[in-house]
């Protein structure tokens, strides 16, 4: 198994929404919570590997 990305099957069929926020409420507090969160500094708080590599990729 290598470390490369591999493209998904164009034949499967989605059960699912495209997207998450089809599944939330806009009253929904989770909403808050996603807000307050993508606010932090993760770096300032002290995790190294907040940002993501060169490649774009998570840590």
């Amino acid at each position: 198994m290598g470390r490369s990305v591999e493209g998904q099957d164009r034949r499967q069929a989605a059960f699912l929404p495209d997207c998450l926020d089809d599944y939330v409420d806009a009253e929904n507090p989770v909403r808050v919570i996603d807000a307050f969160v993508d606010e932090l500094d993760l770096g300032g708080l002290g995790f190294e590997r907040a940002r993501p590599a060169a490649t774009g990729r998570p840590a």
